[in-house]
């Protein structure tokens, strides 16, 4: 220790955990260490760009709560979220491909019969969702449950749109989020509005870095779900609107090609009716495949 220099400190770092219990805690210590001494290395950092950074974390660790994970909003931003969704759901060729959860999810959706809505009288353009969902066969899943959650037409959840009680500002409403399950034949249709692009959080030191390399905050519009099935692994995905002039460059990296679904408009008063909703109306469909869990 007493001759520390450019070329031992890493390695000096790395011996201090040669007493670590934990082998995988070891593992990740001593790669972090040597990656990020290689990154300081790498760019010369000065005093200034350290201190610059070091405000940087403190100001995203000052901006979470139980609402908001700026932390999390980095990762999705630099793409380690993706990166890691990556490593971490390999699927099978034919099967549905995994996407980011995002920021807001909720459990607790209310539970709705096929064809319902999860938009109640919001104002939107009226869209029918269905599909399927599959095993790797292409056998119908009967009773599969579907987690659906999504922005509305200006590109906000319910979350970021709390409304003034007595008490102050209350977040506790849902909208746009339900559960459904699928029919015997694997089937699942709902109703909703057409859900918009929208910018995420960038009033916090995440927004400041994007706008400092020249990049926008905005993610493609898009539907998330949550599928389970008895004896399937389950998936979170997110479905994107075709034609959304974010899916090349989408802030979070979540898009996949597979994902991206066609809109189509229907001005049917027939199939208006059937579905009850206004014409014109639009359209989408989407078959969900499982991969068979192999613990189940």
């Amino acid at each position: 220790m007493k001759n520390l220099s450019e070329a031992n400190i890493t390695d000096a770092v790395i011996q201090t955990f040669d007493q670590t219990e934990n082998a995988r805690l070891k593992e990740i210590m001593s790669a972090l260490v040597k990656h990020l001494h290689a990154f300081v290395r790498e760019v010369n950092l000065t005093e200034e760009e350290w201190i610059t950074g070091i405000h940087f974390l403190t100001a995203t660790g000052r901006m979470c709560d139980e609402r908001r994970q700026e932390f999390i909003l980095l990762s999705d931003t630099l793409g380690v979220s993706t990166l890691k969704d990556l490593l971490n759901h390999r699927k099978p060729a034919g099967t549905t491909e995994w996407s980011i959860l995002g920021p807001f999810y909720r459990a607790g959706a209310q539970e709705l019969a096929l064809g319902e809505s999860i938009a109640g009288n919001m104002a939107g353009d009226a869209t029918v969702v269905s599909g399927r969902v599959l095993d790797v066969e292409g056998k119908p899943i009967a009773n599969a449950l579907l987690d659906v959650w999504q922005a509305d037409a200006e590109g906000f959840y319910d979350l970021q749109k709390p409304v003034p009680t007595s008490e102050g500002m209350d977040a506790s409403r849902m909208e746009l989020r339900g559960r459904f399950r699928t029919n015997e034949n694997g089937e699942y249709v709902f109703r909703t509005i057409k859900p918009s692009y929208y910018p995420i959080p960038e009033d916090g030191p995440v927004g400041k870095m994007l706008r400092a390399v020249g990049r926008h905050p905005y993610r493609p519009a898009h539907i998330h779900f949550q599928v389970s099935a008895d004896g399937h692994v389950p998936l979170t995905t997110e479905l994107y609107l075709n034609g959304d002039p974010y899916l090349e460059s989408d802030v979070v990296f979540g898009v996949r090609s597979s994902l991206v679904i066609d809109v189509v408009k229907n001005d049917s008063l027939e199939d208006a009716a059937r579905y009850r909703v206004g014409a014109p109306f639009y359209t989408v469909a989407y078959d969900f495949v499982m991969e068979r869990d192999a613990n189940g």
